[in-house]
């Protein structure tokens, strides 16, 4: 039964309906500063809490909850007679709702004149006693930090006239979630700060690291059968993530299915012309653009056909029923595209395991992409930032005597950008907008560029005039001369070997263009 509610919020969101629904239920209100003058505004009789404490608030605010009165209703166990006892000798009511949102620290120290006194200012200290105490308290206290469960609570005081003890463990749960949260924001954030004290030289790595993430779904098992797995998304994940896709149809994704899934659509936002990429084991093994989806479909398949069977597809544009049509004749893991035909989704059903999930593309993929890269080894993490390096035409440097045409230079920015998302060591050949031969994640870089060959020949493709990309340099010339010998013409590549001169010195004995990017793209 709710017979008191104290409401202190921030964001103000939704709490006046809120109050007003509770008022109607006979609920006597408490609240403070600026939520209870929007109470008493709108015609609702609300007691300040300095009133029901008679003490009165201090020191700019920073105490006014900080009160036994206040800490006492919260916490007394209503099945325990000492605690009820306690609370008669003292005088102190029951509160049996608290309505709270903190001080918004995340988003003052997300504004970039940010100052070290503003995100001081905004560590709210009364908020998370309170939050805590009732949390702690949940059989008999409900605690609402998140304007998104008013609606739940309010229905079911309209339908029973109480919360259940379901829903008060759930509002506890989110109410120390947020705590932690919250917490973990605040030592980020300071924790990045040098002695120096100057909030514009903070680290990008903070002293204490703080990660929070939600859980989305358990999965059936790991990478092997013999493991457990979870998948977990950001807690505000960015539009164009795979965690904010929608399963139209399917078996449930696996383990394997997500980090794949992951890498197919994180290299096909890297295009702005319509693509398509396949992906088995976390590679791209065809990654083609076109003018449609279903030619890019066509040339992507062409690279290795083989590999393709059981993989991942992604396209950068609508699938419409022809683009349908081609890719349910192979067998397919996931498809993945902004968005289906309704004609495409008809023929989909009849492929009922496949997995179709529909994700939104952003307008600007590169802001939208992860800002870190997590790593876990023993007993630790690595972070870095995110190889979100985007190459321009201008930073290309010819380095050889034959400089490149106008459509060399294209298939060279096409074989490079397909590149950054093959396991290293990664050789790749491109030409007229399509991968001909993947050579990935190889313990030597001439054995990648074998491979790539070799994959080419099987699938039938030529690569007489083919452009290269190896995501890091060449250490000796012996993997340009396997690149050439297969019919490469130019070659794309980082630089930064001892032995530079060697490899351009063989470039221009064989006749062929170089370019370095001064940029390398290991993917482990």
């Amino acid at each position: 039964m709710i017979k008191t509610a104290l409401l202190s919020v921030s964001d103000k969101t939704g709490v006046l309906a809120l109050a007003q629904a509770l008022h109607a239920h006979g609920v006597k209100l408490l609240s403070t500063g600026g939520t209870a003058k929007l109470l008493a505004d709108n015609g609702l009789p609300v007691v300040e809490v300095a009133t029901h404490t008679g003490f009165p608030e201090m020191l700019d605010g920073r105490v006014k909850t900080l009160h036994p009165t206040i800490h006492g209703g919260l916490l007394a166990r209503r099945d325990l007679p000492e605690h009820m006892a306690a609370l008669a000798t003292h005088g102190i009511e029951t509160i049996d709702m608290l309505v709270v949102n903190l001080y918004p620290f995340e988003a003052t120290v997300a504004q970039a004149n940010c100052t070290l006194e503003d995100a001081i200012e905004n560590i709210d200290i009364g908020g998370p006693a309170m939050v805590r105490s009732a949390a702690k308290n949940w059989r008999d206290v409900a605690v609402l930090t998140d304007a998104a469960q008013y609606e739940q609570v309010l229905a079911e005081l309209a339908s029973s006239g109480a919360v259940s003890e379901a829903t008060k463990f759930k509002l506890s749960v989110a109410a120390f979630n947020r705590i932690s949260t919250y917490d973990g924001a605040i030592s980020n954030y300071l924790s990045s700060i040098g002695d120096n004290l100057d909030v514009n030289t903070r680290s990008t790595y903070p002293a204490q690291s703080n990660q929070q993430f939600i859980k989305l779904q358990d999965l059936r098992y790991g990478e092997n059968p013999h493991q457990s797995a979870a998948f977990y998304r950001e807690l505000a994940p960015a539009v164009g993530s795979l965690v904010t896709a929608v399963q139209l149809q399917g078996k449930e994704l696996s383990y394997n299915n997500i980090a794949d899934a992951d890498a197919a659509w994180e290299c096909i936002k890297s295009f702005v012309e319509p693509a398509c990429v396949i992906v088995k084991h976390a590679n791209p093994c065809g990654v083609a653009i076109s003018d449609s989806a279903l030619g890019a479909y066509q040339k992507a398949l062409q690279t290795d056909p083989t590999s393709a069977f059981g993989g991942i597809i992604a396209f950068n544009l609508p699938v419409d029923l022809t683009t349908a049509q081609a890719v349910s004749k192979q067998f397919v893991e996931v498809l993945m595209a902004p968005a289906y035909s309704a004609k495409a989704l008809e023929l989909l059903k009849a492929k009922a395991n496949v997995r179709v999930l529909q994700i939104d593309l952003p307008a600007d993929t590169y802001s939208t992409r992860n800002k870190t890269d997590i790593k876990r080894i023993g007993g630790g993490l690595l972070i870095q930032t995110a190889d979100n390096h985007e190459l321009n035409l201008s930073d290309l440097k010819v380095v050889t005597d034959k400089q490149p045409t106008a459509q060399q230079l294209k298939d060279m920015l096409f074989a490079w950008n397909v590149a950054k998302y093959v396991k290293s060591n990664a050789i790749v050949f491109c030409a007229d907008g399509m991968t001909l031969g993947v050579g990935a994640g190889q313990m030597s870089r001439i054995d990648s560029a074998r491979i790539a060959s070799i994959k080419a020949e099987h699938a039938g493709l030529t690569l007489i005039g083919s452009a290269v990309a190896s995501d890091a340099f060449f250490p000796f010339r012996d993997g340009l001369d396997v690149v050439v010998a297969a019919g490469a013409t130019c070659v794309i590549q980082p630089g930064g070997s001892i032995r530079d001169d060697e490899v351009i010195a063989a470039a221009n004995e064989q006749g062929i263009v170089m370019v370095m990017t001064g940029v390398r793209h290991f993917r482990h």
